[in-house]
């Protein structure tokens, strides 16, 4: 990837930062054209020209973020390497935004592609094109030791008078708990996970709902903690089983990287290497899927 120091994070955060509150130009960086690109899209071509990639992310391990040598790793951030670079494409610049921003700057040019390991959902398919996913995560919930209010599931959050709920700002477990009867009124968002564990350890929610990946990775971190996670499960809205798949997603006229992204990853698959690729960040066998992006846009039926 070359060298990529705390420096220039910073300086490309101040860009983001910038570019997304004024909706207007980008700081430091070049805009690509937003106008419909005829035969599936040509940003495989123009990438391939420059030579560099930039990938939107969220820095939320395990997913993609900066690690202590302020370098991007991660699930998303080490496959779009791997994937990229067999695709002619060698440099990832990564660019930070917050969750909820990543589909406002994909579409005002700010990156290329998303890179968070950002969940296929039919509401989301209709602004971007996503990629296959990755990997598919089920849900579950960080609580105090004991799992004293005694919650498996949205629908026991929903029946449980008083429960005060956790979720990432912009992350689909919000829309979950809602749809399963949560009021909204009862739900903090909450910038990471180190936020979300913290607020649970102080009692100022009573569970902080995410992916299991991500609920072991910052548990993990904080093994002083006295909380614990739930039994994983998977989200039931509306009768419909709700799968937390992860997948890349591009602008709605590149069709054509998408192909080319789909078919690398289908060869990692295939021979096992996307598991051990992803498996540093802790996923296992039970997150690989064979899910496909066109499934997962697919609405439910009413």
């Amino acid at each position: 990837m070359g060298s990529w120091n705390r420096r220039n994070f910073l300086r490309t955060a101040g860009g983001a930062a910038i570019a997304l509150g004024a909706g207007l130009g980008i700081a430091g960086c070049s805009r690509v054209s937003l106008s419909d690109e005829p035969n599936g899209g040509t940003l495989l071509e123009r990438l391939r020209q420059s030579g560099t990639v930039r990938v939107g992310f969220a820095n939320e391990a395990p997913y993609s973020y900066i690690d202590d040598n302020a370098d991007i790793t991660g699930e998303a951030a080490e496959l779009a390497k791997i994937v990229f670079r067999r695709l002619g494409v060698p440099n990832i610049q990564p660019i930070p935004s917050e969750f909820g921003s990543l589909i406002a700057g994909l579409k005002v040019g700010l990156f290329d592609v998303v890179g968070a390991g950002m969940a296929i959902l039919p509401e989301r398919c209709a602004e971007v094109l996503f990629t296959n996913p990755e990997f598919a995560a089920p849900a579950a919930f960080l609580v105090p030791k004991g799992n004293p209010k005694g919650i498996q599931s949205f629908g026991d959050v929903a029946n449980e008078d008083g429960f005060r709920l956790g979720t990432l700002i912009g992350a689909v477990e919000r829309d979950y708990a809602i749809s399963s009867g949560v009021p909204e009124g009862a739900i903090t968002e909450l910038a990471n996970q180190p936020s979300g564990l913290e607020a649970v350890r102080t009692g100022r929610i009573d569970g902080f709902a995410l992916t299991t990946i991500s609920l072991r990775d910052v548990l993990s971190k904080n093994p002083g903690a006295n909380l614990e996670i739930t039994k994983p499960f998977t989200p039931v809205v509306n009768g419909q089983p709700q799968y937390t798949a992860g997948g890349f997603a591009f602008l709605p006229d590149q069709q054509n990287i998408v192909d080319s992204f789909n078919t690398e990853l289908a060869k990692m698959k295939e021979n096992g290497e996307l598991l051990e690729a992803l498996r540093p960040f802790g996923f296992t066998e039970a997150e690989m899927t064979e899910l496909t992006a066109n499934e997962l846009c697919r609405a439910p039926a009413s």
